[in-house]
């Protein structure tokens, strides 16, 4: 099963959604702010990523937008998950890469039909 990143500072919900994840089967690796998941990408080369918008060191765009930068990374969408619903909350995280956009709290059914979609459609990282 895929490889999902969540890149997440809050431990609850880093918690809750990880149970969920490996549950449904996939293997879920952790960061807990930007410039680990930016490490963590890099170094785990994940199918997908679940990006946390509001993180402590590096936030969710910047770090985005690096891993989006890198051709070792660029590949691997990302879906941002935010408490910000506006729909301006979702043109900044688009516009900064991110491959798709959810809110929080986290609707599981909603979420794995992103995760599913987006998974179909990876493109293979960089040789």
């Amino acid at each position: 099963m895929a490889k999902i990143l969540l890149v997440e500072d809050n431990e609850m919900n880093r918690d809750m959604l990880s149970r969920r994840l490996e549950r449904k089967g996939y293997t879920v690796v952790l960061a807990v702010d930007g410039a680990a998941g930016i490490a963590q990408a890099s170094a785990e080369t994940p199918d997908l990523i679940l990006m946390d918008m509001s993180l402590p060191i590096i936030d969710g765009w910047t770090a985005t937008s690096r891993l989006k930068a890198d051709p070792a990374t660029a590949g691997i969408p990302v879906i941002a998950l935010t408490a910000h619903a506006m729909a301006a909350d979702r043109d900044k995280a688009l516009g900064a890469g991110c491959d798709d956009f959810d809110t929080k709290p986290v609707e599981l059914t909603r979420l794995l039909g992103k995760i599913e979609v987006l998974l179909k459609r990876r493109i293979p990282p960089s040789p």
